[in-house]
């Protein structure tokens, strides 16, 4: 975005109030973040996320809120969980997938509605079994089972609350409030990692400092170059004579994204690897076969190379998983048949859908491989660097979000200016 199109965005009152009302927003969220829940033993604390790395991701994915054990510790992922699984539901019952997919605007809302109902009982259990958990390894310190409920529907509260401050920027800012405020999360760790390298700056570690600066510039940019690639199919459409006039004979092209589910694998995965880490952390101490069953998968998981590669198969599979849910090459091409079009060599109906079957397939491949090492290139780089601050540069659910919050902002920023513009013509 050029430097005028800035100056132009806070000369009309409407944008500048949205952008304004966002960035307002993001204060009450890290006002919230910073709010703890009583009984936190830092010291303790400090090692759990020492022993349990996926809660340390977790932590980073949610802004820091989890660390701080604060009121919304939770973050969104209640909500962004109801959301996955009401649109798998969608594959279960056809009345949930004509209500998502044909009713329309109207259509959607009732199925966020749902979504949102769904959220509150995900909330309550989550908070209840993070708060027993934490409890268990001594992070924190509950005196009565009426303290344990407060903690519980506090948190609840406060995932609920974050929810509706998301929906607020939707309707009254500009972007997608849910991704803006893991944005926000993802972002707001930057002036704690600037502080913490330069209290531990060594300069004997410059070419780590530099092999990571390097490999950080080559991820964002590969994660900007595959979010916007796309595989364009040329769509043609025949001419039609409706009374006295004619319409189609035109030429356009069916965009194809090479990573068409976007974060949505790597939350999936990280929901997988964390409900078998959070069984055997309530499990570990229980003593016989259970307790050693327990200790093994926990030793497993907080094995940097099992679970790295755990991890990588699991994305690449929900990636091939989530795009066959959301994309349908048969409902495409019978769409296109009804509106007269067709791929130029290819007989519309059912060979249409092998070909974009096909083609689908091979572009996916690519953009799960690619999803998969970034998600695991967190590790790589650490590895290789022994550099542990900045971990959003180089960790894949960050950078994919970061990207592309920024891109589709920058979009929708852009698509205003140009409707005035138009206006004024």
């Amino acid at each position: 975005m050029k430097f005028d199109k800035i100056i132009q965005i806070f000369k009309i009152r409407d944008l500048r109030r949205k952008i304004f009302f966002v960035l307002f927003i993001f204060v009450i969220f890290r006002l919230l973040a910073n709010i703890p829940i009583p009984g936190i033993d830092k010291a303790n604390l400090e090692d759990f996320f020492a022993r349990f790395q996926v809660f340390g991701l977790m932590n980073i994915f949610s802004g820091g809120t989890l660390s701080n054990i604060s009121i919304v510790m939770l973050g969104l992922g209640p909500y962004i969980t109801a959301i996955i699984i009401m649109q798998l539901l969608t594959m279960i019952f056809p009345s949930l997938e004509r209500l998502y997919k044909e009713e329309g605007e109207a259509g959607r809302q009732k199925f966020n509605q749902y979504a949102r109902i769904l959220t509150v009982p995900l909330a309550f259990l989550q908070a209840y079994a993070m708060i027993t958990l934490l409890q268990r390894q001594h992070a924190i310190t509950i005196t009565s089972p009426l303290a344990l409920f407060a903690s519980v529907i506090t948190v609840t509260a406060g995932s609920l609350l974050l929810m509706w401050l998301g929906e607020l920027i939707t309707e009254k800012g500009i972007g997608n409030g849910v991704s803006l405020l893991i944005f926000a999360g993802i972002i707001s760790r930057v002036p704690a990692n600037i502080l913490q390298t330069i209290f531990n700056w060594d300069p004997a570690q410059i070419p780590y400092y530099i092999l990571f600066l390097s490999a950080a510039v080559v991820i964002i940019f590969g994660v900007v170059v595959v979010t916007e690639a796309r595989r364009n199919i040329p769509i043609s459409y025949a001419k039609r004579v409706r009374g006295i006039r004619m319409y189609g004979g035109v030429s356009t092209y069916l965009p194809m994204s090479v990573n068409p589910a976007g974060v949505i694998p790597i939350i999936f995965a990280l929901s997988i690897l964390m409900f078998p880490g959070m069984v055997a952390g309530f499990l570990v101490n229980v003593g016989g076969t259970v307790g050693h069953i327990a200790q093994s998968v926990s030793d497993f998981l907080n094995n940097k190379v099992a679970w790295g590669s755990l991890y990588f198969v699991l994305v690449f599979a929900f990636t091939y998983f989530y795009t066959m849910v959301t994309f349908d090459p048969k409902a495409i091409s019978q769409n296109l048949q009804k509106m007269g079009g067709f791929i130029p060599g290819i007989r519309p109906g059912a060979s249409t859908a092998r070909y974009l079957t096909k083609i689908l397939h091979r572009v996916l491949f690519v953009g799960a491989l690619f999803l998969s090492l970034i998600a695991v290139m967190p590790y790589i780089i650490q590895g290789l660097t022994k550099i542990t601050t900045f971990r959003f540069l180089t960790g894949g659910t960050s950078v994919l979000i970061v990207v592309s919050v920024v891109l589709d902002t920058v979009k929708q920023i852009n698509a205003q200016l140009q409707m005035r513009d138009y206006e004024k013509i």
